[in-house]
């Protein structure tokens, strides 16, 4: 049972790993008019820091869900009797 979980947790963090590194280029209408504006005066630096604060938010969920079920799993696991 061991060597599952830690095929799970090897997967979890190739998928965080893989959430950070990609630098995801979807945005709300709103927010990529006001960051097309903002590359024509100051450069690409407020689109850059814009996606990484919309990956920031968009993993947060995911990761205390994960923590907290993580907690769960491991509070009310049967123990292995054999």
């Amino acid at each position: 049972m061991q060597s599952a979980m830690q095929k799970i947790l090897v997967l979890a963090i190739l998928f965080i790993a893989a959430s950070l590194i990609n630098e995801s280029v979807a945005q709300c209408p709103m927010c990529r008019s006001a960051v097309e504006s903002a590359m024509q005066n100051e450069g690409n630096t407020v689109g850059l820091g814009l996606n990484k604060g919309i990956l920031y938010l968009l993993a947060t969920p995911y990761l205390l869900v994960a923590l907290a079920g993580g907690i769960w799993y491991k509070k009310y696991r049967k123990p292995n009797n054999g």
